[in-house]
């Protein structure tokens, strides 16, 4: 009897281990979920942050067009504030800065501002901050123009720094292709460095840029 039993005995054990062995480990399954679930989410979180950057670059230009800038200043960071660059070249010295509260101070008003200095003469750019907005920033209706997120579709020769300057924020390019009338190089856009401050995206910089001599 002894004799049997012991083969039964060790018939169980082999069963019992094959069992195991074809059974997977419960860290590595929750691993691979987790990774498929975290995967997934990030996906999720990049095309959302997507298109709460297009609804709200759309917001901007809506309000440059509607020369509604009350909304505009909503738009503005309200602890960082928002800088007018006249050409790619964003000159942390030289460029127009204003807080929210400034801006909201002297949009109203006729307070002539330097902007910067033309290209080719040098000459200094002032106008008021409603006339710079109408005039410079917003030159041509960039509602309908070709749109991309953190890639640049215009460039001619003036020095781009915006990545430098502004290596952790994402931007919004508006662009408008020149015409064959003027072999091309007279194509516009308009660039919007964005930044997140509580939940919402804020903007801090617009950068016009073009051909220039």
């Amino acid at each position: 009897m002894r004799k049997l039993l012991i083969p039964l005995v060790v018939l169980s054990f082999v069963v019992a281990c094959k069992k195991e062995a074809g059974k997977p480990v419960p860290n590595m399954i929750d691993s691979i979920a987790q990774n498929k679930t975290d995967s997934a989410g990030t996906v999720q979180n990049i095309v959302n942050k997507e298109a709460v950057l297009k609804q709200t670059n759309d917001e901007v230009l809506k309000a440059l067009k509607n020369k509604d800038y009350t909304s505009f200043a909503s738009l503005i960071h309200p602890e960082k504030g928002i800088r007018f660059s006249m050409y790619a070249f964003v000159d942390i010295k030289g460029d127009k800065h204003f807080s929210k509260a400034d801006f909201e101070k002297y949009q109203p008003t006729k307070t002539l501002f330097t902007w910067g200095a033309h290209d080719g003469s040098g000459d200094p750019y002032k106008a008021t901050v409603n006339d710079y907005l109408g005039k410079w920033v917003f030159s041509k209706d960039f509602t309908a123009s070709q749109y991309s997120l953190n890639k640049f579709i215009g460039g001619g020769n003036s020095l781009n720094n915006l990545k430098e300057i502004y290596p952790k924020d994402d931007f919004t390019e508006n662009y408008i292709k020149g015409t064959e009338k003027n072999g091309e190089m007279d194509w516009k856009t308009l660039r919007f460095v964005f930044e997140e401050f509580q939940g919402k995206y804020y903007l801090i910089a617009v950068v016009n840029d073009q051909w220039t001599i």
